[in-house]
């Protein structure tokens, strides 16, 4: 093929073969024929799409070394994270490059629940120790101590606060022997404590929250956001929803312990008229409050009401809310908007506002007062330290 091409100037591929296509760009690239090899990269990735999608680590492991494939290279790691089943549940993930699985376990974007992560790298650990056998039953405390050397690298890049407790004790707590005692350690705080963990990614993987119907987050759990959802649908907190309810894509815009808490890192993140929600753990109990604006927190346009220099902005569908903790569905509370055309305020001040006092960000502070217009969730002002915070752009489906 690369001597037709050198004599005539032409190349056909049509009747080639995926792997024939993938040596012949591997070849252009050691020959240095840059016009063939960009054609055969753009054609692998056009026309080829199934090939490439059913050969992920083949392709991944040929084109690991190769600087020039880097557009080959990132269209599986892309297409990976939106698609992960195909290869995680193929039989050759086990033999996946150790560099391709950590940049894999490093993205956020990878949309699958991180216990299929946990138990598939456990799995590739096992057929990358020498000599160690499948039957865990077998092990001896050599054993383990050659896996952890295998995984060392890996086992801080899950998000274990994103495994929920009993697959943690079904599934990683077997595994005690494999994780660093450091990193257990800060694990079973997390779980009995709700402490974050530092020494392990603790930020939620923002592809997973696209998923139709997911929404994950280190401040709240899943069952939370159900009545979150039901709040902004306007029905009963406890409502069942099916699949006639209306759906939800909740997507991280910003997150303290990662963008940093301060009033210019939350207008730069959270800006727009856009449809967004906001949870805040303080440092000094368990609960959570939050709040819910149809329009947004900031940039919010021209369509405001001034009064006495301060822009107020119009919202029937805003509310904010409590929990006493992040697993409560007994003692929520919820304050739906008052005073419709003062429902967010902005203010220099402010990372945000809810109606001019009623939940607002103040740096790392966040304060409520009873001023009216909103409901009452408080019966008096409340000042409290952000220890962790997160904003979700919300989008109707």
């Amino acid at each position: 093929m690369i001597l037709k091409y050198i004599y005539t100037g032409e190349i056909d591929l049509a009747k080639q073969s995926g792997e024939n296509i993938l040596g012949l760009l591997i070849s252009a690239d050691e020959l240095l024929l840059e016009e063939l090899f960009d054609y055969v990269q753009d054609y692998l990735i056009e026309k080829q799409t199934e090939w490439i999608h059913e050969n992920f680590v083949f392709v991944l492991n040929t084109v690991l070394k190769s600087p020039s494939c880097e557009k080959l290279r990132d269209y599986c790691l892309n297409s990976i994270c939106k698609h992960p089943t195909q290869l995680f549940s193929s039989n050759s993930f086990p033999s996946i490059n150790r560099e391709i699985l950590r940049c894999l376990l490093k993205s956020d974007d990878l949309q699958i629940e991180e216990i299929i992560i946990w138990d598939n790298l456990v799995k590739w650990g096992i057929e990358q120790t020498p000599g160690l056998e499948s039957d865990r039953a077998e092990w001896n405390n050599e054993n383990y101590k050659a896996l952890k050397k295998t995984l060392n690298q890996f086992i801080p890049l899950i998000r274990f606060v994103e495994i929920f407790r009993a697959d943690f004790f079904d599934k990683v707590r077997p595994y005690k022997a494999i994780i660093p005692n450091h990193i257990f350690e800060e694990i079973e705080e997390f779980y009995y404590k709700d402490t974050i963990p530092i020494f392990t990614i603790s930020t939620p993987r923002t592809g997973l929250l696209n998923r139709k119907g997911n929404f994950r987050s280190n401040i709240i759990r899943p069952k939370l956001a159900n009545i979150i959802v039901n709040w902004i649908d306007k029905k009963n907190a406890m409502s069942t929803r099916t699949g006639n309810d209306p759906s939800y894509k909740f997507n991280l815009a910003y997150y303290g312990s990662r963008d940093g808490i301060d009033n210019d890192t939350f207008k730069n993140k959270c800006n727009g008229q856009v449809a967004s929600l906001i949870l805040i753990k303080e440092y000094k109990s368990t609960k959570i409050f939050g709040g819910y604006s149809s329009i947004g927190f900031n940039s919010l346009g021209k369509n405001y009401f001034d009064e006495n220099g301060y822009r107020f902005y119009n919202s029937s569908d805003n509310f904010i809310f409590s929990f006493e903790n992040s697993e409560d569905i007994q003692n929520m509370k919820i304050g739906r908007v008052i005073n419709k055309s003062r429902a967010m305020m902005e203010y220099f001040c402010n990372g945000f506002n809810f109606g001019g006092g009623s939940f607002r960000m103040v740096n790392n502070m966040f304060l409520l007062n009873n001023c009216n217009r909103y409901e009452k969730i408080l019966n008096d002002e409340y000042v409290g330290t952000i220890k962790e915070v997160e904003v979700f752009v919300v989008t109707k489906e």
